[in-house]
């Protein structure tokens, strides 16, 4: 099907979008992307890479896995790099 091609180009391209922002985060030992904003994306795009696969389009699946799991890895930054709370 065209569609798995169309389906899985794209999220080619938002996950190679995704790698600068975790070389970031690392070298500099903090997270730019909010807790909501990383949450959001990993639940969404793992619900996606679901149906993606219900309907049969197996590689964009699991390309939509792996953008799933590179929000997931920007998720653990965020945990590991948030700042304590200072109101305590």
């Amino acid at each position: 099907m065209w569609q798995d091609i169309a389906i899985a180009t794209a999220d080619i391209f938002l996950s190679y979008a995704l790698l600068p922002q975790i070389i970031h985060n690392f070298r500099h030992g903090h997270s730019d992307v909010t807790f909501q904003t990383s949450l959001i994306g990993t639940v969404g795009l793992y619900f996606m890479a679901f149906v993606v696969y219900t309907l049969g389009l197996i590689f964009s699946s699991i390309i939509t896995l792996v953008a799933a799991t590179l929000w997931l890895i920007l998720l653990i930054q965020w945990l590991i790099y948030k700042k304590p709370d200072k109101r305590k």
